[in-house]
C-alpha cells in the first residue's frame, strides 16, 4: 500500500512539472554558442576590391598619363612589347607591337568583333619618340602647325610611346583614320565594348577641352578592365578618371 501510494505521488509531481515548464522534446536544439576565438567572417567591401584591383593597374603602369602638358623621356622604351596578330597588312611592320597584357587584350577584342562578322584591326601601335618626331614634323610642313598640334603629338607627349594606345580601323573605310569610322558598325561596337576588353576611346567627343584633342572614334587606350567600365560607364576621359583617383592613389 505505502509503495503504490509513493507511485502516485511521484506521477503527481511529474505532472504538475510538466505542466508547470511544458512538455520537454527531444528535438530540442541547444542555442547557439559562439565558439571562442573564432571571428565571424567580414563580407567583401566593393570599394576597397576596386582600389585594390586599380592599384594593381597603377603599378602595372597602365593608368600612366600622356598628354601634351605630361610627356615621356625621349630614351623611353616599354620592355614586354609584344607583336599584334590582327593588322592592317599596307602599314608598317615595325609598329605592330603593343605592351603584352594590351596586345593579349587587343586580340581578344578583334577575335569577338570576328564572331559579330566585324573586322577590326590596328593601323599603328607603338611607336618610338624618333617615329613620332618625324610624323609630328611632317604634318607641321605639309598641313601647318595649328593642324600639326590638334591632331597629332609633339615627340615625347603621344600615347603611342606607352605601348598602350593603338589606332583601329576596318574595311568599311579603307583602313583610314577617319571620324567617319565612328558611325559604322564596327565604329559604334568598338565604342560600345572596348572597355569590356580594358580599353577606352581617348579622345571621345565634346571632351576636347579636357584632352586637349578632337574627336578620334579610332584611338584606343588600354588602362586595365576595371578603369575602363569606370570611365565608360561615368562616361569621363582618362585625365578626369585620374583626379577621381588622385586621393585613392596619388596621396598615398
Amino acid at each position: 500500500m505505502i509503495l503504490l501510494l509513493f507511485v502516485i505521488a511521484l506521477m503527481v509531481a511529474t505532472f504538475l512539472v510538466i505542466g508547470k515548464n511544458g512538455p520537454v522534446s527531444s528535438s530540442e536544439e541547444p542555442p547557439d554558442q559562439e565558439t571562442p576565438g573564432v571571428e565571424e567572417p567580414v563580407e567583401p567591401n566593393p570599394q576597397e576590391i576596386l582600389r585594390e584591383a586599380v592599384r594593381e593597374d597603377w603599378e602595372k603602369g597602365f593608368l600612366i598619363l600622356v598628354n601634351k602638358e605630361q610627356g615621356l623621356a625621349e630614351e623611353y622604351v616599354p620592355g614586354d612589347l609584344a607583336e599584334i596578330k590582327y593588322y592592317a597588312k599596307d602599314r608598317s611592320p615595325q609598329w605592330r607591337k603593343m605592351r603584352q597584357e594590351a596586345a593579349e587584350a587587343f586580340h581578344a577584342l578583334a577575335e569577338k568583333a570576328q564572331e559579330q562578322e566585324m573586322e577590326i584591326v590596328v593601323t599603328t601601335a607603338y611607336r618610338s619618340y624618333d617615329f613620332q618626331s618625324d610624323l609630328y614634323y611632317g604634318y607641321v610642313s605639309s598641313k601647318g602647325q595649328e593642324w600639326a598640334d590638334q591632331y597629332s603629338a609633339k615627340p615625347g607627349t603621344s600615347e603611342h610611346q606607352t605601348g598602350l594606345a593603338a589606332d583601329c580601323s576596318s574595311p568599311s573605310v579603307g583602313y583610314q583614320l577617319t571620324s567617319a569610322f565612328g558611325e559604322t558598325a564596327e565604329g559604334r561596337w568598338l565604342a560600345e565594348n572596348a572597355h569590356k576588353f580594358g580599353f577606352i576611346i581617348r579622345y571621345p567627343e565634346g571632351k576636347a577641352e579636357v584632352t586637349g584633342y578632337n574627336y578620334e572614334p579610332w584611338h584606343i587606350r588600354y588602362v586595365g578592365t576595371v578603369s575602363a567600365e569606370q570611365i565608360y560607364t561615368k562616361g569621363i576621359t582618362l585625365e578626369e578618371w585620374l583626379d577621381e583617383l588622385a586621393l585613392e592613389i596619388g596621396e598615398e
